[in-house]
C-alpha cells in the first residue's frame, strides 16, 4: 500500500512572520492526519533553515523540501543552490522540474534529469514534475507530451532511480488558473504513467507515488485523492493557509 504524500509548495511567497505561523500552525495541526498521510512543506531557499528549526524541535514527522537545486555540487554558478547544501540543512523532498522552471527558466529535460540524480546522490527524494499544456491537450497530445518527459528522464537515469523517487503530473493549464482536471482527468494520466513504468518494470510501477498538481483545494482533494493510481498531492496556493492545507492532508487520509 502506497502512503499518500501532500506536499505544499509555497512558491515565492512568504517573510519571517509568515513562514513562523505557517510551519507552527500545520505542526499543531499535524495530529489531526492520520499516520497514512506523509505530510511536506516546500518554503523559499531563505526560510529553510528557519522552517527546518521549527519542525526539529516540534519533531512531528513533517518533511522539510525545496523548491528547486542545481545539478553540480559546487563550482562558479552565481544564485545557484547545490544539492548538499539543501541535505545539510536536513531537506528530505526536492522539487525538479516544476513547469514553472521548465516555461519560465528554460529548463531542459537534461539538466532536470541532472538534478533528479544530484538529489539522490545526497540521499533526498527528487519529485519529478511532468505535464502538459494547454495546446497540448486541446490537441489531443497529453499522452505524447507526458512520456517524452518521463522518457527523457527514464534515459538519462535509468527506471531503477525511481523506486526512490516521487512523480507530480501537474496539468500546466491547472496551475495557478483555478482550472482543475476533473478526478477522471486526472486518474487516466496517472494509470498512463503507472502503466508505462510498469512496462519497464512492475515493482517500481507499483511502489512510485504519482501525486497530482494542479489547483488543488479541500473542495477537490477528496475526490482526486481516491482515484485508485493518485497518491496525493503538491498544492500550490492552498497550502499557504494552515486550514485549508491539512484539510486538503486529511481528505488523503
Amino acid at each position: 500500500m502506497r502512503q499518500k504524500l501532500v506536499v505544499g509548495n509555497w512558491k515565492m511567497h512568504g517573510d519571517r512572520d509568515l513562514v513562523n505561523r505557517l510551519v507552527e500552525g500545520i505542526i499543531d495541526a499535524a495530529p489531526l492526519v492520520g499516520d497514512a498521510v506523509e505530510i511536506g512543506i516546500c518554503p523559499t531557499y531563505i526560510h529553510i533553515e528557519q522552517a527546518a528549526k521549527l519542525l526539529i524541535a516540534a519533531n512531528v514527522g513533517i518533511g522539510l523540501g525545496a523548491q528547486n537545486v542545481y545539478c553540480e555540487e559546487k563550482g562558479a554558478y552565481t544564485g545557484e543552490v547545490a544539492a548538499p547544501m539543501l541535505a545539510q540543512l536536513g531537506v528530505s523532498l526536492v522539487i525538479v522540474g516544476h513547469s514553472e522552471r521548465r516555461e519560465l527558466f528554460a529548463e531542459s529535460d537534461a539538466l532536470i534529469a541532472a538534478k533528479f540524480k544530484a538529489v539522490q546522490a545526497s540521499n533526498m527524494i527528487p519529485i519529478l514534475c511532468i505535464g502538459e499544456s494547454l495546446e497540448q491537450r486541446e490537441a489531443k497530445l497529453t499522452e505524447q507530451a507526458v512520456l517524452e518527459q518521463l522518457d527523457a528522464a527514464i534515459s538519462e537515469i535509468g527506471i531503477a532511480a525511481f523506486h526512490n523517487a516521487v512523480i507530480a503530473y501537474e496539468p500546466i493549464w491547472a496551475i495557478g488558473t483555478g482550472k482543475t482536471a476533473s478526478p477522471e482527468q486526472a486518474q487516466e494520466v496517472h494509470w498512463l504513467i503507472r502503466d508505462h513504468l510498469a512496462k519497464q518494470d512492475a515493482a517500481v510501477a507499483a511502489a512510485v507515488r504519482i501525486i497530482y498538481g494542479g489547483s488543488v483545494k479541500s473542495a477537490n482533494a477528496k475526490d482526486l485523492f481516491n482515484q485508485a493510481d493518485i497518491d496525493g498531492g503538491l498544492v500550490g496556493g492552498a497550502s499557504l493557509e494552515v486550514n485549508e492545507f491539512i484539510s486538503i492532508c486529511k481528505s488523503a487520509d
